[in-house]
């Protein structure tokens, strides 16, 4: 399927109600409208085409940009690309979600996040923090750094409060994967999530809200120690 023909099959599945409700969450004007349930039909019949996911997302378009996220193999990525992804989200469910995705299948995943939770730009630091809790949700303890993952536990605590808008919901979900899913900072996490609290958050004109991350912990481990890693983030 070529560009052209995907971007009018993504205009058939769109919907003034689908914007509405997208433009309610933040999202800019360049956009069909697509449910997320109407893309991943899409998302199967064009699995496996890198360079057609490239151009999907370089549109702006924020169904593409979605869809290219469904299909875009972060290891076969150049950091250079990742960093154009990161710089080119249109608002939080790309930064947050599609970004992240695929950064994080990149063998230098941490080193990434590293550096755009440290940029002034809101939606760089979502991208950092977001792709930092993807890692820790799908990668094994032993290829973790624990010691690293414990000082951003130390960092979230302290600076949380503090913090962008949108970078604050995505930090108190890094607390919440650290405790659900690294054995190893399993405890910590909790004692972080108790210490943070209550996490205020501007979720625009929704009925959002941030989830309590101790109490999240306990549900997502489901009566477990921590609960099995996932084998993906994407959804």
């Amino acid at each position: 399927m070529t560009l052209d023909e995907t971007m009018k099959l993504l205009e058939s599945k769109g919907s003034e109600q689908t914007r509405k409700t997208f433009r309610r969450h933040g999202a800019p004007e360049t956009m069909f409208g697509v449910k997320v349930g109407d893309l991943k039909p899409i998302a199967k019949q064009i699995k496996g085409d890198q360079a057609l996911a490239m151009q999907l997302y370089a549109t702006g378009n924020s169904d593409a940009m979605y869809l290219a996220g469904l299909v875009a193999d972060g290891a076969k990525m150049k950091r250079a690309e990742l960093d154009r992804w990161a710089k080119g989200a249109t608002w939080h469910m790309i930064s947050g979600c599609t970004v992240p995705w695929v950064a994080s299948e990149h063998p230098d995943a941490i080193e990434i996040a590293m550096k755009w939770i440290d940029s002034p730009k809101e939606g760089i630091a979502v991208a950092g923090w977001a792709t930092m809790a993807a890692v820790v949700s799908v990668r094994k303890d032993d290829d973790l750094p624990i010691k690293q993952l414990d000082a951003l536990l130390a960092r979230v605590v302290k600076t949380i409060h503090t913090s962008m808008n949108r970078v604050r919901y995505t930090m108190n979900n890094f607390v919440i994967c650290c405790g659900t899913y690294v054995a190893p900072l399993a405890d910590k996490a909790m004692t972080a999530a108790k210490k943070i609290g209550r996490v205020e958050v501007d979720m625009g004109e929704t009925d959002c809200q941030v989830p309590d991350a101790a109490t999240y912990i306990v549900k997502s481990r489901r009566g477990l120690s921590v609960a099995p890693k996932r084998k993906t983030t994407r959804c």
